[in-house]
């Protein structure tokens, strides 16, 4: 039986820590544990998953601007059919009614 107590919990490591300074003062960081070859293998597994995440996320990205652009396509088509139409429309009733411009082409030269 110990007849001096020790200030503290009784439970606390008897052992105090090693701090390990620089001549600046400043404290050292401890070294880290060696890694065994399960954690190599997590690691480069990691790697591989997260590689293979952005691959897919980049695919989904390409799927779905491509999935928007058909769906955007059919609208412009529409909408120059029926731009087109007037147009057209337009111009037939006016040369119908004899107000229509000739129609000149402008070639411009620098």
């Amino acid at each position: 039986m110990e007849t001096h107590r020790r200030p503290g919990s009784p439970y606390r490591d008897p052992t105090p820590p090693v701090l390990d300074m620089t001549p600046e003062g400043e404290f050292r960081d401890p070294l880290p544990p060696p890694r065994s070859m399960l954690d190599r293998v997590l690691a480069r597994l990691g790697g591989l998953a997260l590689l293979l995440t952005l691959a897919v996320g980049g695919l989904l990205l390409v799927a779905v601007a491509i999935f928007f652009i058909g769906l955007l396509l059919p609208v412009a088509v529409g909408a120059g059919l029926v731009a087109f139409i007037s147009l057209w429309w337009r111009m037939r009733r006016a040369q119908r009614d004899g107000t229509a411009p000739p129609i000149r082409f402008v070639v411009m030269r620098r």
